[in-house]
């Protein structure tokens, strides 16, 4: 098998299993708190990543490093994958998939009036109108149909986890840390879980680990092991042998895994207006970080042509 096959394979690994974990987690959060199962799943994956990658020789960060990763671990772990967890209780894991995959159109947004980097071309104009009115059309859909309590508090969670996420996409992309990844990302777990667990404590909503189910042990399990080890490591290897629009496809179909999965798995309602207004979202998607691209080698080119 060659490596492209390999990195094929990988991507499609990570698609499916990224894709699962939204439905897995709205397993878990039936009889167990979100953010008590982001703990434990993150501090298993993350001691793992940590022990394996220090037995190897990394070195303990240094308290500068230890800084970047810990607010790392706050936007990118404890304000995006725990709070993401959190909403599952209230609202179906494929509307939460959709909002979460939305960040490329609010990192546009964000680099746009923040950082005046980002162009608002016709292209890019187009996708993000596309990406929220797909969005519009999912949620017109569930909107007026009887919800269970919460629902609109899950939709809100849901956008600020897509929101940290897409600001701690901008500060990776401006400092990089200079260590191993895997490495890093082990301890922005540790970290996380750490500041999860005293949230759980302190909020008084957690369930002692004698008494969590042998189902949610499983899906913590899964979660831990698939989720935040195999896949990240089949995304880092696709990103390393494969062209980035090719590796990036994960971002489009792990959505679409997620409300096909959650329609079988746990009967979340599955309509031709939420298939359509998913499609439409991930088209808005791809026409943002497609716009983004084309900016990105025009700007290469002119520091080419520059020198």
């Amino acid at each position: 098998m060659t490596t492209k096959q390999k990195a094929y394979i990988a991507l499609l690994t990570t698609s499916i299993v990224w894709g699962t974990t939204w439905v897995v987690s709205k397993i878990g959060v039936r009889h167990v708190p979100g953010l008590e199962i982001a703990s434990i799943r993150q501090f298993i994956a993350g001691s793992i990543l940590v022990c394996f990658y220090w037995r190897k020789g990394e070195k303990i960060p240094n308290s500068k490093t230890f800084l970047q990763l810990f607010i790392m671990a706050l936007l990118m772990f404890v304000s995006a994958n725990g709070v993401a967890t959190l909403a599952l209780k209230y609202i179906p894991s494929g509307l939460a998939a959709l909002i979460a995959a939305l960040y490329p159109l609010c990192v546009v947004i964000i680099e746009r009036l923040v950082f005046r980097n980002a162009k608002i071309t016709p292209l890019t104009f187009l996708g993000l109108v596309l990406g929220i009115g797909g969005i519009a059309v999912v949620f017109y859909e569930s909107a007026f149909h009887q919800q269970p309590p919460g629902y609109l508090w899950g939709v809100f969670l849901s956008i600020i986890a897509m929101l940290s996420w897409s600001v701690g996409t901008i500060v990776i992309a401006r400092n990089t840390l200079k260590m191993n990844p895997y490495y890093a990302v082990g301890w922005e777990m540790v970290i996380s879980s750490c500041i999860l667990f005293f949230m759980v404590q302190a909020s008084g909503d957690h369930v002692s680990l004698n008494k969590i189910p042998v189902q949610t042990w499983a899906v913590i399990a899964y979660l831990a092991f698939a989720g935040s080890i195999i896949a990240f490591i089949a995304f880092i290897y696709t990103m390393n042998h494969l062209e980035p629009a090719i590796a990036a496809l994960y971002a489009y179909i792990n959505p679409i895994v997620a409300i096909l999965v959650g329609s079988v798995a746990v009967n979340e309602k599955l309509t031709l207006n939420i298939f359509i207004g998913s499609v439409i979202t991930m088209a808005g998607v791809f026409l943002v970080n497609r716009s983004m691209k084309k900016q990105k080698e025009l700007m290469s080119t002119s520091d080419a042509d520059a020198m």
